[in-house]
């Protein structure tokens, strides 16, 4: 699958006439193609996105199968602008190579004569206030859980869930974790709301989960692009020690960490499983 990342943001450069430019770009997951383009803000709309993009895709030969979109307020133009190309936009905190170019590019700005001097962070996104779950998805009991690498592997992705998410580039073989090494995850035994929580948690796209203190401590979930959900939270002393400890092995295994959706714990079905990682410019 051709996937391309794209990004519609302000840059710390300026027109001749001292108008804040935009700038799109578009690259492969491996870079081997890129583009970019810059146009004075008043001349940013859906048709100057659409003709970009249509030079890309000249450009590269062929058009992606989808566009990859991190910015939340890059999102709605690129969406509609590629409609009419017949281009899907995916909302995804999963766009590493974007991300470096981006960083790369933010040391370049400087040096050019039309850069402006202000505060810029190119990675930066506001992120709201956590929100609480909805309450009438919550199940009966969960808890904290690790498996080693080797039985995550040979065992889970094999198992008949009907709502996953395992993406091969994060399976711990793909990222060259030992086979004992730890991967830590979170179960959650819904009871019959596991289906209606199963579907919720897909449709927000979980992107990774935080054990964080606080007055309480709390399970948070980063989900869409700058979403944030307050799982459940917590005083008992044995749970904060459990949630320390989900941290820590999420930094042995390299933010790689999984989340589980059953009706119970029987261990006879498994309604929803995503395998996830905090840290990559992703999620």
């Amino acid at each position: 699958m051709t996937l391309w990342q794209a990004d519609l943001h302000r840059p710390p450069l300026a027109s001749p006439s001292g108008e804040p430019l935009w700038e799109l770009l578009l690259c492969s997951e491996d870079f081997s193609f890129s583009y970019g383009a810059t146009t004075p803000q008043s001349a940013v709309n859906k048709a100057w996105v659409s003709d970009q993009v249509t030079q890309a895709i000249e450009k590269a030969g062929a058009p992606p199968e989808a566009i990859r979109v991190f910015r939340p307020q890059a999102l709605a133009l690129l969406t509609t602008a590629c409609q009419s190309l017949n281009l899907a936009v995916e909302p995804s905190r999963r766009t590493p190579t974007l991300h470096q170019w981006l960083q790369q590019r933010a040391q370049w700005y400087p040096t050019q004569p039309n850069a402006i001097s202000v505060p810029y962070n190119p990675l930066h996104i506001e992120a709201p206030p956590p929100l609480p779950l909805p309450e009438a998805l919550w199940g009966d009991r969960w808890g904290f859980t690790a498996l080693s690498a080797a039985d995550f592997e040979q065992t889970l992705p094999y198992e008949p869930i009907p709502i996953r998410y395992l993406p091969p580039p994060l399976r711990p073989d793909r990222l060259g974790l030992a086979s004992t090494t730890p991967i830590p995850g979170i179960v959650i035994d819904a009871g019959r709301q596991a289906l209606g929580l199963a579907r919720w948690l897909q449709a927000q796209h979980p992107a990774w989960l935080s054990a964080v203190r606080g007055e309480p401590d709390g399970l948070l979930l980063e989900a869409g692009l700058c979403d944030r959900w307050v799982m459940t939270t917590f005083r008992d002393p044995d749970v904060s020690a459990a949630g320390q400890r989900f941290e820590q092995r999420k930094q042995q295994s390299r933010g790689l960490h999984f989340l589980l959706v059953r009706p119970d714990d029987s261990g006879m079905t498994t309604t929803g499983l995503w395998l996830l990682q905090q840290g990559l410019v992703a999620g």
